[in-house]
């Protein structure tokens, strides 16, 4: 924050103040004038309430005082003119500093204890899932789902389908290091063969049509990442063109909009969000969820 913007803010703030003050006591000495009390006669209300130019009761206007008192007093102590920091020195970044150092202080221990396990050995202890299901629900719901069936372009993490591979390491690797998945724009390239290689991609399930147009397309400009049977490939993060998984949608349009404009997958970094304990923890949740753990 700038100086000027700063004092603008102090100025602003304390000015208001002190105009509050001396208008609670400028209006707490407004009484009733004798003219006043005789025009209050037509301004009676229920038989017995007159309308007359009176203060509010003291014990009202003192709440009002009392709560400038605090206000000034608070605005010494702590953060909130401009850039003066307060006498007390807290600040929101100290204060969320202090409370991690204490959740690290006290559930540090437990997370190493997991984290040394192999994530095997950690989906069959019910404690270390329950932990896993906790962090889930903090880092990962948000995109794959509450119950980790994920939305349109994220990934379900409960069937066998897996972009990168669903081994323990690959997907603890995933969590730390997030993962970058690019599909080009094919648009230009394909031409006039576009829609031909929509009807092929959906086929692909029931084998490849070696007589199509687009055979020869599919070989030139998408098998080096989806593979000559499209098949897919986990190094690459590409995905299998003959199941019924689909990222983006099945449809003839989805497909159309993939094919022309490309797609950009983003799985982001934890690795300092959450460190390699909680990571270990989080891994053999999700490997939990896939059923791998039971193959």
């Amino acid at each position: 924050m700038s100086s000027a913007w700063s004092w603008y803010i102090i100025i602003g703030t304390v000015l208001s103040m002190l105009g509050c003050f001396w208008l609670i006591f400028w209006t707490n000495k407004q009484r009733a004038s004798d003219e006043e009390l005789k025009e209050s006669e037509a301004h009676v209300w229920d038989e017995n309430i007159r309308e007359l130019n009176n203060p509010l009761p003291m014990w009202w206007l003192w709440l009002f005082v009392l709560s400038l008192i605090f206000s000034g007093i608070y605005l010494i102590v702590y953060p909130g003119l401009g850039s003066y920091g307060g006498t007390s020195g807290w600040s929101q970044a100290n204060q969320y500093d202090l409370e991690v150092a204490a959740a690290e202080e006290r559930y540090g221990p437990i997370f190493a204890k997991y984290g040394a396990m192999e994530v095997p050995d950690l989906v069959s202890d019910p404690k270390a899932m329950s932990i896993g299901g906790s962090l889930f629900a903090n880092y990962c719901s948000q995109c794959h789902g509450s119950t980790a069936q994920g939305a349109r372009g994220f990934p379900n993490l409960t069937d066998a389908s897996w972009l990168y591979g669903g081994e323990p390491e690959k997907i603890e690797f995933a969590i730390m290091n997030g993962r970058s998945g690019v599909m080009p724009a094919l648009g230009p390239a394909l031409g006039g063969d576009l829609d031909a290689m929509i009807s092929y991609v959906q086929t692909m399930a029931d084998g490849q049509d070696t007589s199509s147009p687009a055979h020869a397309k599919f070989t030139t400009f998408c098998s080096a990442c989806h593979g000559a049977d499209g098949t897919g490939n986990q190094a690459l993060g590409a995905p299998d063109l003959t199941d019924d998984v689909w990222l983006y949608g099945y449809s003839e349009t989805e497909i159309r909009r993939t094919l022309e404009e490309g797609r950009n997958g983003v799985m982001p970094a934890h690795s300092n969000l959450i460190g390699p304990d909680r990571a270990r923890i989080l891994a053999a949740y999700v490997y939990g969820l896939s059923g791998s753990s039971s193959e």
